[in-house]
């Protein structure tokens, strides 16, 4: 068990710890300022330093909708963007959440534009605020790194999506000290994703995920999906207390 301090970007630190995670796949577009985020997870892929799917998007719509399609299959998908990406994958951002496909994705926060502005500034992530997704912020590296683990473990439970928003440059662009779990303690944690039979699409089990609904099931879906977010704080405060019994010296504290 290797608990030692580093000195490190927020960005590498929060790729370190995705990889250390070993989603199956990951799918990005590059936007500032989460760039180094998705950069150093390219690399540690082509430097064989990861087991993961690492797919080029040609848009932030794109990667979307490949970590949507992943994890309807069953497996673990992440995703990272920012700003205006993150404006552009609206119509998917509700789509995953609607489908409570539990998805993970980082969001580098960033001012929207116009005029254009790349510093930090949370109305990205206010924008797609009642889309389903539950909403981690980070006030620091160990918080960005620790909140990436546990965002597995709460969307798996809920079947929900979680977006752990972290400040664009004062935490992506600032170094910090700061200690990555390995992926031994994180297992210990996050055990292999289990999905339930008809929670994604295999052959020997046909489900149909979104299928078409009439005016009033989809009143009583989004009330369950409302009622669940409602629900999630009594878990993401347990799972607080679970994480720091399990990871040493990595602990943290939720502020409701």
């Amino acid at each position: 068990m290797n608990n030692k301090q580093q000195i490190l970007e927020g960005s590498n630190a929060i790729a370190q710890t995705i990889r250390n995670i070993k989603p199956a796949v990951i799918s990005a577009y590059p936007i500032t300022p989460q760039t180094h985020i998705v950069e150093d997870l390219a690399k540690f892929k082509a430097d064989g330093q990861a087991d993961y799917e690492y797919v080029r998007a040609e848009s932030e719509f794109a990667a979307a909708s490949i970590v949507l399609g992943a994890s309807a299959t069953g497996v673990r998908a992440y995703s990272a963007t920012s700003s205006q990406g993150l404006l552009l994958m609206t119509e998917v951002i509700y789509n995953i959440a609607g489908m409570r496909l539990p998805v993970v994705m980082t969001c580098a926060n960033r001012a929207v534009s116009a005029p254009i502005n790349i510093w930090n500034d949370q109305e990205d992530v206010m924008a797609i605020r009642d889309a389903g997704w539950i909403l981690l912020f980070a006030e620091n590296h160990q918080e960005a790194v620790n909140q990436h683990i546990m965002a597995f473990k709460i969307a798996e439970q809920l079947k929900l999506p979680v977006m752990v928003n972290v400040d664009g440059y004062v935490i992506t662009h600032t170094y910090e000290p700061v200690i990555i779990p390995e992926a031994e303690q994180i297992k210990k944690y996050l055990p292999d994703y289990q999905p339930e039979p008809g929670q994604y699409l295999d052959p020997a089990n046909p489900a149909t995920l979104g299928a078409l609904v009439a005016p009033a099931h989809y009143m009583e879906i989004r009330q369950e999906l409302h009622d669940d977010l409602t629900a999630s704080l009594k878990i993401i405060n347990q799972e607080y207390k679970n994480f720091n019994s399990l990871i040493e010296n990595c602990k943290l504290k939720i502020e409701n």
